[in-house]
């Protein structure tokens, strides 16, 4: 099945407690694509860049089988740029700098080649660029999934709650499914949450692991414990990429899928967090990636005998 990703494709620049990046390409869109890649066979990809992006990036995610028809390039502008600094436990982190450039003014065009599509995935941009991706649909899609942050919680509140009623699958962090509930318990969340719209819940937790709610069911899976994790940028992205990727590829949005899905995406964001930027996702390979799962379906296999 056709996937659209609407996102951003960028530059982005990492300071840690042990190393520092320097300029790398990054951007929602790009951990997403790449990630999705893995499994989906016709993806697209909406963003926009200026003329200073790499176009041997592109060219990696065309090998790839991802559609740039709508990636537009804008001569003489430069690309979206985040700069920020990691603390020592590698969970929080500031913004040093945030440079919109061609993001200032974006508005994504779905070509007419992407508008049947069934599976959508609305990356983190302002509520109303996401609505406008939905609009430009030739018809509903079969799902949509939609991340967002904080930040919109904070300035675009009503128009990320007009959004959410028309999404399948929210995904958001621990902290952020608070805010939006107004709930501390993740499960009264989860429950607030899903009267907004959505009808399925993931919450991120890190290396904690992530949490999938519907309406009667909760599904756990864990992080996977990696021995260094040297930037955690992106992750958040690669899972979602792994997670609709995934369900394109099976055509099966059951929460039975679903509980794959997140395995398969907490698998890809593990090797996202081994190095800068896109590097590990460029890196790897099937038999890796195989591998990584089957640690997953360790980790969390047991037998158990209850004695009478």
């Amino acid at each position: 099945m056709s996937l659209v990703t609407v996102g951003t494709v960028a530059f982005d620049a990492i300071q840690t407690p042990f190393a520092s990046s320097g300029k790398i390409v990054g951007g929602a869109a790009s951990y997403i694509g790449l990630s999705a890649s893995q499994f989906a066979k016709e993806q697209h990809i909406i963003s926009v860049i200026g003329d200073d992006f790499p176009q041997s990036f592109i060219a990696e995610l065309e090998s790839r089988g991802v559609n740039t028809e709508g990636l537009e390039c804008r001569k003489g502008e430069k690309s979206f740029f985040w700069e920020g600094k990691y603390h020592m436990d590698m969970n929080s982190r500031d913004t040093l700098t945030t440079d919109l450039n061609v993001l200032a003014d974006f508005k994504p065009v779905v070509p007419e080649s992407a508008k049947q599509s069934d599976y959508v995935m609305l990356g983190n941009l302002d509520p109303n660029v996401q609505a406008s991706v939905l609009d430009q649909m030739a018809k509903r899609p079969k799902l949509v999934v939609l991340d967002t942050m904080n930040f919109w919680m904070d300035i675009a509140l009503e128009p990320l709650k007009a959004v959410l009623q028309r999404i399948d699958v929210l995904t958001i962090n621990d902290e952020e499914a608070r805010q939006l509930s107004g709930e501390y318990s993740l499960v009264k969340a989860a429950q607030k949450i899903l009267t907004m719209g959505p009808s399925t819940l993931v919450i991120k937790k890190g290396e904690h692991g992530a949490l999938l709610f519907n309406q009667d069911e909760v599904f756990f899976a864990p992080a996977l414990p990696l021995e260094e994790v040297l930037d955690p940028t992106g992750a958040g992205d690669s899972f979602a990429g792994g997670f609709i990727g995934y369900l394109a590829h099976t055509d099966d949005t059951s929460f039975a899928n679903m509980k794959r899905a997140v395995v398969l995406g907490s698998a890809l964001a593990s090797f996202t967090c081994e190095q800068f930027g896109t590097e590990r996702l460029l890196s790897l390979t099937q038999g890796e990636l195989d591998e990584r799962i089957q640690r997953f379906v360790d980790l969390v296999d047991f037998d158990i005998v209850l004695k009478g």
